[in-house]
């Protein structure tokens, strides 16, 4: 590529994660659930960075953060989100956000470039309050009956009272424009070893795998630990942990090459040692980017609930809890985001799904969208170990802001 071409500048990106990593800082790296005091903090950096980049900043009524363009020509959006799961990682979204950052600065003063990149933070994409409400309220898909509904999984605070405390009662929601965008493109740490393991330095994401989340209920009988005999007892804790091998032994045989599952939750009732549980909980997820093998393994789970009920001493019932589409990535997303790693990342790149839920998938519906991974040391993520070298976020920046001058025409 010509040097006259626009590039990012790696100093500057690193600077702006790392002052984003100093808010919320826990360990080496951060707290910032949703709403938070590090939250806002860091909502509050990014609308002063804006105006530096050629945008408007607004805050929306759902704390979405958007920054517009009025540039003419083509608008590409790009984002990510701010806030962090409990105790984790501190380039688990802000990464995507400075990437986007870093390439409206670029891009939008440069006038050999067509149009503006536009900048958004989504709100909440780590579920601390619902599924993707940012995203999801951006493309229509939040009532404001959800948001009433709404708590804290953590703290149970309702996200009406979070929503006042952020200033932001009363304030409308920002909704999609029809036509206005060419494409979403956020960036994203891997989050797994793909990347690492075969030293490659792009990951291009094909597509976004939907997340089917279940709720199973046991019933059985509450009773005496010490005084009911083994043989009359009806332990839901028991047909619970049996239900869960049983899944562990049937689903390899009608799942997908790419399927995972897990069960994430387990609760018992009343969950003291002296009192066989009567009632048990368990949180099921499936994951896939083939709604055909979720149909299939939902149907599965349903068959096995009812061998389970039908066969006692416990009743199984499965609620299914959470429904999350699969989303492809547009293609010619994904060739700009290769054609850029073959000029600025030496061809490093491998084409791959994405296994973890992105707000771009939430943006799929509504415009094209692509994905862009740089590797994850060790591949961890959701946790403050997590962590990528200097030198491939840079190369991730330089990439990402190449791919978005693509993108635009440019």
């Amino acid at each position: 590529m010509p040097d006259t071409q626009p590039r990012a500048d790696g100093n500057r990106v690193l600077a702006d994660l790392n002052a984003l990593r100093a808010i919320g800082a826990y360990k080496t790296g951060v707290h910032k659930p949703t709403f938070s005091e590090p939250h806002k903090q860091s909502l509050d950096w990014l609308v002063r960075k804006l105006p530096d980049a050629g945008l408007s900043a607004t805050v929306d009524g759902i704390g979405n953060v958007l920054g517009t363009s009025t540039k003419p020509g083509p608008k590409l959006l790009a984002g990510s989100h701010l806030e962090s799961q409990n105790y984790a990682g501190w380039l688990d979204g802000p990464l995507g956000v400075v990437y986007a950052l870093e390439a409206a600065r670029v891009l939008n003063a440069d006038p050999s470039v067509k149009g503006a990149v536009e900048v958004a933070a989504w709100c909440d994409e780590e579920g601390h309050f619902g599924s993707f409400l940012g995203s999801r309220s951006y493309v229509g898909q939040v009532t404001e009956a959800e948001i009433d509904a709404a708590r804290d999984r953590t703290s149970g605070r309702a996200m009406r009272d979070a929503l006042a405390e952020m200033g932001l009662s009363g304030r409308a929601r920002v909704a999609v424009e029809p036509g206005r965008h060419v494409g979403y493109l956020e960036a994203h740490i891997e989050q797994g070893d793909t990347l690492e393991s075969g030293k490659l330095a792009i990951g291009v994401v094909t597509s976004i795998v939907g997340i089917w989340q279940y709720r199973i209920n046991f019933t059985g009988e509450q009773n005496h630990a010490g005084t009911t005999r083994m043989a009359v007892r009806k332990d839901a804790g028991l047909a619970l942990a049996k239900f869960c091998v049983a899944i562990d032994e049937r689903f390899p045989d009608a799942c997908g090459p790419r399927t995972v599952w897990t069960a994430g939750r387990i609760t018992l009732d009343p969950g003291a040692p002296s009192i066989i549980p009567g009632g048990a909980e368990l949180l099921f997820q499936i994951r896939d980017d083939n709604p055909a093998v979720i149909a299939r393994l939902e149907e599965l789970l349903r068959t096995m609930a009812s061998e389970a009920s039908a066969k006692g001493p416990c009743t199984v019932d499965v609620e299914k809890i959470r429904t999350g589409a699969p989303a492809m990535m547009d293609a010619g997303i994904q060739d700009a985001i290769e054609a850029a790693s073959k000029t600025l990342a030496d061809g490093c790149s491998i084409r791959m799904p994405s296994g973890a839920g992105h707000d771009a998938q939430m943006l799929a519906t509504v415009m094209p969208a692509g994905m862009l991974f740089v590797p994850s040391i060790g591949g961890i993520s959701h946790h403050w170990t997590e962590n990528t070298a200097d030198a491939d976020i840079v190369t991730g920046a330089q990439v990402f802001v190449d791919a978005c001058r693509r993108i635009l025409g440019g």
